[in-house]
């Protein structure tokens, strides 16, 4: 059997880690687990409280921890830019037997700021109101990742599918499924 894998992302809001996701799902067929989709899904009018987001991660964290014990790799689909976080989820995948990879999207700051913050645009599959103070305060408390978590950089400005298989190879047998 294949050792699963556990995917988390980092970068600025716009950066394209969904984008990045989509094609790694595709590229590995690992289980997507898209934050933005279930917290719709959980809150029909979310708040992104902080009681809302506690109860949307304990969620995610028991789904993911399920999955990779039962040997399925999961791309966790969030923006993990505390090392904090990072770190809580590598100790979960280390629990189930799980590999962690943690993919960096350089996307440069100009780019990310547009696709977030531009008025006309509809993102994940909603229309996301975020001002231009929404997205520096998300910036300025990015914590980068350092050498020793081996993040492993894109452009997310260039991303394919070949260039991550190249990367990742198939990683998981079960068919690819979006969550």
């Amino acid at each position: 059997m294949i050792k699963p894998k556990l995917f988390l992302l980092v970068g600025y809001p716009g950066a394209g880690k969904t984008t990045a996701s989509k094609v790694l799902e595709e590229a590995t067929g690992a289980t997507h687990l898209w934050a933005d989709n279930v917290r719709w899904e959980m809150f029909t009018q979310p708040h992104h409280t902080a009681q809302e987001s506690r109860e949307l991660y304990e969620h995610l964290n028991d789904q993911t921890a399920q999955l990779l014990r039962s040997g399925r790799s999961v791309i966790f689909d969030t923006n993990f830019n505390y090392r904090a976080d990072r770190d809580y989820l590598r100790h979960i995948a280390e629990e189930n037997g799980a590999e962690t990879f943690l993919i960096w999207l350089t996307t440069p700051l100009e780019i990310a700021h547009e696709r977030a913050v531009h008025s006309d645009t509809t993102r994940n599959g909603y229309t996301v109101n975020m001002t231009h103070e929404m997205f520096e305060n998300i910036v300025f408390k990015l914590e980068e990742p350092t050498e020793d978590e081996n993040p492993i950089k894109f452009d997310g400005t260039k991303l394919d599918v070949q260039q991550l298989k190249a990367q990742f190879g198939k990683h998981a047998e079960a068919p690819t499924k979006t969550l």
